[in-house]
């Protein structure tokens, strides 16, 4: 192995560990019987009951899983006709004013995001709340949808569905027994993508939240400010359990469908 190869592989494994092994220590931490987060005192799953036991956490995470939900749903939709439009309608007035509209927030720090969609909602006088974090969430998850679909519209047989088309099928039926079996897979990938982004987001929704309408990531980042405790490690641990089992799942979805198709 040369002296280049050695670098190239402690390079990345000092990277990898300076990005995982804090998250590896707070998962371990959320397990210490311990009041003090950096005093090891044995094994316990306390805090973990203490955390569902915290009736302001709970409301927050059920205020997040809501949002989650609707605003990957929306998100997906749109996503999915954004990227058939994008793919089956190459030239049309616009387009690339509407693909660059479609992908920005790709690129956007979310800084910028969460503060234009504040403007805009103060701007058409809506309260901030519930639906004002969904819209925002649908804003920046819509984009990341309509990768993944359109990566496998790119790849999709447009025979298949033009034989449908040949035998009477309207276009609208051809769409959903022909074409949306076919891509379901990248669809829910896109969606467990954009639910995993909704539930962890912070920052836009920092911008856009009001009354009632305090997330959980909101709720951990306030209270982590007055200092980190057992219960937030917990709640913490539970978010990042949740996050890459959607993320693993997604992967998976859509390595099965390439494994088929090849």
């Amino acid at each position: 192995m040369n002296t280049w190869s050695r670098f190239n592989i402690t390079s990345i494994v000092l990277g990898f560990a300076f990005l995982y092994i804090p998250i590896l220590l707070l998962v371990v931490y959320s397990f210490n019987a311990s009041k003090l987060v950096t005093v090891w005192a044995g094994f316990s799953t306390q805090w973990y009951a203490a955390a569902f036991a915290n009736e302001g956490l709970i409301n927050a995470a059920w205020v997040t899983i809501r949002v989650a939900i609707v605003s990957a749903s929306v998100a997906t939709v749109l996503g999915t006709l954004a990227a058939i439009a994008l793919v089956r309608y190459t030239r049309f007035p616009g387009r690339l004013l509407f693909s660059g509209m479609v992908f920005a927030p790709l690129v956007m720090p979310e800084v910028i995001t969460g503060l234009s969609l504040l403007l805009l909602f103060v701007a058409v006088d809506l309260a901030r709340g519930m639906v004002t974090v969904i819209l925002a969430h649908i804003t920046f998850s819509m984009c990341f949808v309509a990768v993944v679909v359109q990566s496998r519209l790119l790849s999709f047989d447009r025979s298949l569905e033009e034989a449908a088309l040949d035998l009477g099928a309207t276009p609208v039926r051809a769409f959903f027994q022909v074409t949306l079996p076919i891509i379901l897979p990248a669809v829910f990938a896109g969606w467990v993508l954009a639910f995993t982004l909704s539930l962890d987001d912070l920052v836009i929704a920092n911008f856009t939240s009001g009354p009632g309408a305090t997330t959980l990531p909101m709720k951990i980042f306030s209270q982590v400010r007055l200092g980190v405790t057992p219960e937030i490690n917990a709640v913490c641990t539970i978010l990042i359990a949740i996050v890459t089992v959607g993320v693993l799942t997604a992967s998976i979805v859509s390595k099965r469908q390439n494994f088929k198709e090849s």
